[in-house]
């Protein structure tokens, strides 16, 4: 059975990702991608809530601060995996979070599509961030991947990943992404640092060891 040796500590900040067994492809189509955000969104507030299929027709889903287990702080859905930035709550919340979303969107997915078994790979793969530089390189570096992966030309067209909630086109309260934004003088400033390729390629060798998917 794999076990995971990285602790998760209240306060800190981590990098998760985890990818589809065998590098499938997890996201079939709009209302996957859009049921997965829901379901994450979802399962980082701690019971009781509404019940999911409340908040599934809701719009906008009212957030209790007081009931988070984690701040989702930035994420991005590719066609094959995902990557978040979150910072735990409480005591075993990644661990709740992942399990619970995974689990409700896997079971949404293989009745969708009729299927069955996992479609994700069985342990997902964290490191912690260890400094503020390394916080927004890597917040940088997740919402790039649709760009860097050549899915689209420009980050604002794509819709799977809280870039825009960032650079204020969307508004999202699950998101917070205050967490970053205070390293910035405005949400240009952000989007400035973001698409600033040059900067990226020379900050590549800081956020090394905080991004994990080198075999996709």
């Amino acid at each position: 059975m794999p076990y995971r040796i990285i602790p998760f500590i209240n306060g800190d900040y981590y990098h998760l990702y985890n990818r589809g067994i065998n590098k499938q492809q997890t996201f079939l189509d709009k209302r996957d991608y859009d049921r997965f955000a829901k379901t994450l969104f979802y399962y980082q507030i701690a019971n009781p809530k509404p019940r999911f299929s409340v908040h599934r027709q809701q719009k906008t889903f009212p957030i209790d601060e007081t009931k988070k287990i984690v701040e989702i702080i930035a994420y991005c859905l590719m066609p094959n995996h995902f990557h978040l930035l979150v910072k735990q709550i409480h005591d075993g919340g990644i661990s709740e979070l992942i399990r619970k979303f995974v689990h409700s969107y896997t079971k949404y997915r293989n009745i969708k599509h009729n299927s069955q078994g996992p479609i994700f790979q069985a342990l997902f793969k964290a490191v912690r961030i260890e400094t503020d530089e390394q916080l927004i390189h890597v917040s940088r570096y997740i919402h790039l991947n649709p760009l860097v992966a050549l899915i689209v030309k420009d980050l604002k067209l794509y819709p799977w990943s809280s870039y825009l909630e960032y650079i204020n086109m969307r508004d999202n309260l699950a998101i917070n992404k205050e967490e970053i934004l205070n390293f910035f003088k405005s949400p240009k400033a952000y989007e400035k640092f973001v698409l600033d390729q040059a900067d990226y390629g020379a900050k590549l060798e800081l956020i090394k060891h905080t991004t994990i998917d080198e075999e996709l």
